[in-house]
């Protein structure tokens, strides 16, 4: 194949401008109001590499994490999976969608039928969505426990009988069972104990290399994003403010909000700890949000646009940046 043929070829993942707008009623009488959770969200993800999500609580991770496994639908937007249409309303993309991307939830604890043994948990998606036969669905089942580091005897017995650690990897051997190209990890190890989630992290990696799988990992802590993510996507309120890969945002952050969200992070190491830069305020309400730029009010460096404007994300040696003090600082250096 040569390398133009390679270039045409569209990716795995394509994300385009997907919102979310639920609508909300505050009593009988008062007029609907619409709250952006996801306000214009676009990425690209190629097989075996992970795409990183983090920000604040209520900067839209989730939401993303639900519109991407079409949990819930998106209110604009479009979503492809190698360039074929993954929103439209027919059977054949309704399968695309079931098989080839698959979600691991945050809490063990609640995304497990209480009343169903790991078994019965893994073989569910290959009695819904397969023509296999029991002993078939058995035999693929004990494989993936094998792949997971489970024990053959833990397939007949029920969840209340694991550990948290345990539990997330039942969860994630039943996102895989349908062989699927890419894997939703919406905060997989944040309910786990610190022990514990380097073994379910690198488990993950593991199976990345071993399977060819895609990540998108949604998470805000930023420790465990650097041991996992290939590209990073900073998000607040809803809508993206940096994107690139993770040597560039973890070395050189640009936009205001990912520098205090570094900074924020424990070092362990003395020479790569960053001045604390503290926001103040709280983050705006979506059903009520700012003009201009969200993140102004808490921002040290806005200035006359911020609050009147709303920044687009912008291109700035190869990181994508949506802040106009960023967007100025190029012009300046262009001028000089």
């Amino acid at each position: 194949m040569s390398t133009r043929e390679c270039s045409a070829q569209p990716p795995l993942l394509q994300a385009v401008d997907l919102k979310k707008h639920y609508p909300v009623k505050k009593g009988l009488f008062s007029q609907q109001q619409r709250v952006k959770a996801l306000d214009g969200v676009s990425f690209t993800l190629e097989r075996g590499k992970t795409l990183a999500v983090v920000g604040e609580s209520g900067c839209g991770k989730s939401t993303l994490g639900r519109l991407l496994t079409l949990i819930e639908t998106p209110t604009e937007g479009q979503l492809f999976w190698h360039g074929q249409d993954l929103l439209r309303h027919d059977p054949q993309a309704q399968k695309l969608r079931r098989q080839k991307i698959q979600i691991v939830f945050q809490n063990p604890y609640g995304s497990l039928n209480p009343r169903k043994k790991v078994g019965q948990i893994l073989e569910e998606p290959l009695l819904i969505n397969t023509a296999l036969s029991a002993a078939e669905r058995r035999e693929k089942a004990l494989a993936m426990m094998a792949k997971v580091g489970l024990k053959t005897e833990h397939y007949d017995r029920y969840p209340h009988m694991f550990s948290g650690g345990q539990r997330q990897r039942i969860a994630i051997a039943r996102g895989l069972m349908l062989d699927p190209d890419v894997v939703i990890a919406d905060e997989p190890v944040s309910a786990l104990d610190v022990s514990v989630r380097a073994q379910v992290l690198n488990l993950m990696m593991d199976l990345q290399q071993e399977m060819g799988l895609s990540y998108v990992f949604i998470s805000h802590d930023l420790s465990v994003v650097e041991h996992i993510a290939d590209e990073v996507m900073v998000m607040y309120l809803g809508r993206c403010v940096e994107k690139g890969t993770k040597a560039q945002i973890f070395n050189h952050p640009r936009h205001p909000y990912t520098q205090a969200l570094l900074s924020a992070t424990p070092r362990l190491n003395p020479d790569d700890r960053r001045e604390r830069i503290k926001l103040t305020g709280e983050l705006p309400s979506p059903l009520n949000p700012p003009p201009g730029c969200a993140f102004s009010a808490r921002c040290w460096r806005q200035f006359g646009p911020c609050t009147q404007l709303s920044p687009q994300l912008n291109a700035h040696d190869g990181q994508w940046i949506a802040c106009f003090a960023v967007d100025q600082d190029t012009n300046d250096n262009k001028l000089a």
